[in-house]
């Protein structure tokens, strides 16, 4: 999952950071002579400030209960910082948290820079064989195991029913349907169909798998974000904002994404299960029954959206390690999941969890898993988290009109061959 946050909250965060992490300068522990787990755990966790930070500190807090020689050390990182900030501190040996919440593309980067503790015949993966195979996979590099998945998602159009119910529209299936809603909804209501973000490429890639396309084929070590799909991506997405069909803003999208949307001022967002808990806080959603949701439109290669989701994943540094691995169990747990498909409508990555009281029955759940099931699996490659950045930056000029479709898949394609070095 990927998010943004607020310039105030990042300020708050890094300040608290900055005077409570740092595994590596602290006395660790680890277990008592009669085997009882002490000391302290450093955690970082990079979910929203707001609403998901709430349940999982508390769901930390029941660890400490628990254990309770055990004292957990919850930082809450902005998700845009974390993956650096983790790397920093970890190539310097200090300040790096005994245990990250490492987004899944940041999982083989951190293995292979030797950052990662192996987990595997660790307590960590209690009861592993229950984990989803697509969510396990992100885990695992060059044979090993460096994470346990914690939630699991991909994306869907969220709707608002009442403004579409004065539209008189139905819910789009294609890009083309798209356009012919949002024309609609923008005569008959004067709003605007879709609010597209722009500063953040994630965001991207629905259109890209829509178009038949990917990023890379890591199986032939090629580049083809600059092939004919990835250049027709960008030619849609371009179109949806010049016809007038989508907004689009380049920086802040996460927090003009949300408040246009909670405010009723467009009637579409592309989003994930993420985002759920923070929508209903919008005024527009105060009754839940007016949020709607559906799978992202497809393209002309069919529907596609990214998987994505977090891991729990433990520093090789740790002077903790073995209350790291408990804490990473306890946090992965079918309890613990289960409690935060409630409370967060997050998808579990457990299978047993899913036909438990209060999961099975749960709506976004439901809708999100046959989304989850068949969605996109990003390669599991060292580089997948740093593919990101050079999208973003031409993305955002296709979108702003700072450079064509053409030019920017193949300004991007350059800049990946540059980055992995030998592919073609």
């Amino acid at each position: 999952m990927r998010r943004g946050i607020t310039a105030t909250a990042l300020a708050a965060t890094l300040a608290l950071a900055a005077t409570a992490c740092g595994s590596d300068d602290e006395s660790g522990s680890g277990k008592s002579s009669g085997g009882e787990l002490s000391g302290t755990v450093t955690w970082w966790d990079t979910s929203t400030v707001g609403s998901e930070d709430k349940v999982f500190k508390k769901l930390a807090e029941g660890f400490e209960k628990k254990h309770p020689k055990v004292d957990v050390k919850y930082v809450n990182v902005p998700f845009g910082d974390a993956q650096n900030k983790f790397k920093n501190a970890a190539q310097s040996g200090s300040g790096a948290p005994d245990v990250i919440r490492s987004e899944v593309a940041w999982t083989p980067e951190f293995a292979d820079l030797g950052y990662l503790a192996p987990l595997d015949g660790t307590p960590a993966l209690k009861n592993d064989k229950d984990f989803l195979a697509q969510a396990a996979a992100s885990t695992k590099y060059n044979g090993k195991t460096y994470a346990a998945p914690q939630v699991i998602d991909s994306m869907g159009i969220f709707y608002n029913k009442k403004i579409f119910k004065d539209a008189g529209v139905e819910v789009p299936t294609t890009v083309d349907e798209l356009k012919t809603v949002s024309k609609t909804i923008k005569d008959k209501t004067g709003k605007t169909g879709l609010y597209l973000r722009g500063d953040d490429a994630y965001w991207f890639l629905s259109f890209l798998y829509g178009e038949g396309g990917n990023l890379v084929d890591a199986g032939s070590k090629t580049v083809t974000v600059d092939n004919a799909a990835g250049v027709k991506a960008m030619t849609v997405v371009k179109d949806l904002v010049d016809s007038g069909a989508a907004k689009t803003d380049a920086t802040d999208g996460w927090e003009n994404m949300q408040s246009s949307f909670k405010d009723g001022k467009v009637a579409m967002i592309i989003n994930g299960p993420w985002a759920v808990a923070d929508t209903y806080g919008g005024p527009q959603f105060k009754d839940k029954a007016n949020l709607g949701i559906a799978p992202v439109p497809a393209g002309s290669a069919g529907q596609g959206a990214p998987q994505g989701g977090h891991n729990l994943a433990v520093y090789a540094g740790s002077k903790n390690l073995d209350a790291s691995y408990a804490f990473t169990e306890y946090m992965t747990s079918a309890e613990s999941q289960a409690q935060v498909a409630k409370d967060l409508n997050l998808l579990p990555t457990r299978t047993s969890v899913y036909s438990q009281p209060g999961v099975a029955d749960n709506e976004i759940v439901g809708f999100f898993k046959p989304v989850v099931d068949k969605a996109v699996e990003r390669p599991w490659i060292p580089e997948t988290g740093s593919l990101f950045a050079p999208l973003v930056t031409e993305y955002t000029k296709v979108l702003t009109g700072q450079t064509t479709p053409e030019k920017g898949a193949q300004s991007t394609g350059d800049s990946y061959r540059k980055l992995l070095k030998g592919w073609k």
